[in-house]
């Protein structure tokens, strides 16, 4: 699948079904609890055909469609959903991302969680999107972090990808990054750095967060694979940069937006990661609404 964002291009490979189905279907449980959709089983008959749309009411870029489907799908196979916005696309208020067809009850029981996927996950990509549009041509790119919502890792940093974005490390176990919790039990950097490469694979990545120039000088002399610099001024950080000169990559971190992202960028650091894409992005306004047959 192609995902098109302005001036760059990636092919992002969509999220198995063996990953998207027991999210989905814990989800519909949940709603569903020990009677079924009491309100819908009352008032539709069991036969009922219908014919609905999933109908833009914000600009932004779609994310979550295959959960959509596995939505539809667990509550009947039979549903039919014809995708004219696929995942990346750009769409603006009023733009049909779907048409849903099927068993009435079956819709209307599935749409909630169809919808609480679609627009949690497209606000991601959209407020993505919105940063690296930002930044235009700069050569950072901008990443997610490990501030997800518990149990939605999987699907928030995929959709930090579907809106131009890129991902930090998934989880505790694929790299090392020292905070500085971790330096002051150590008791110095240079103890912190030296455990950490003893107790893990040749193959495993070290960072290590700084605060000051002080920190990354000593950082550098350690020769870590990347630095994180948290928290610096923008002057600051363009000196951090200047000084790494390219033997380390550089991450930018500390409340950036996408009005202060660009003047980060132009500092010349390699990434520039945002906790708020995943722990705190508002939806994007999406609905199910009823088309005439």
């Amino acid at each position: 699948m192609s995902i098109n964002i302005p001036g760059q291009e990636w092919d992002i490979a969509p999220l198995p079904q063996v990953m998207i189905e027991p999210l989905v279907r814990a989800t519909l449980l949940e709603d569903l609890g020990r009677a079924g959709d009491l309100t819908t089983n009352a008032i539709v008959p069991a036969g009922h055909r219908g014919r609905t749309a999933l109908v833009a009411r914000q600009p932004g870029v779609v994310a979550g469609m295959d959960l959509v489907r596995a939505a539809f799908r667990l509550i009947d196979p039979e549903i039919r959903v014809d995708v004219r916005k696929p995942d990346g696309s750009r769409i603006r208020p009023g733009d049909v991302i779907a048409m849903v067809e099927g068993n009435s009850r079956a819709m209307l029981t599935a749409e909630r969680t169809a919808l609480n996927f679609l627009c949690h996950m497209s606000g991601i990509a959209s407020s993505t999107a919105a940063v690296v549009d930002a930044i235009g041509d700069a050569r950072a790119r901008v990443v997610c972090t490990r501030k997800t919502m518990p149990g939605l890792r999987v699907i928030q940093k995929y959709a930090v990808r579907v809106g131009g974005g890129s991902n930090h490390r998934f989880g505790l176990d694929d790299a090392v990054l020292i905070k500085d919790n971790h330096v002051a039990i150590a008791g110095s950097v240079a103890q912190a750095v030296r455990r950490a490469r003893a107790g893990v694979g040749h193959l495993v990545k070290i960072e290590l967060e700084v605060d000051t120039l002080e920190q990354l000088d000593e950082a550098l002399e350690l020769k870590v694979d990347a630095i994180l610099l948290d928290n610096m001024s923008v002057e600051t950080m363009t000196e951090a940069v200047r000084r790494v000169d390219g033997r380390a990559v550089t991450e930018a971190s500390g409340r950036i937006t996408p009005q202060t992202a660009p003047a980060v960028a132009k500092t010349g650091v390699d990434l520039i990661s945002i906790g708020w894409l995943t722990h705190s992005v508002g939806v994007l306004d999406i609905g199910l609404d009823h088309a005439p047959a």
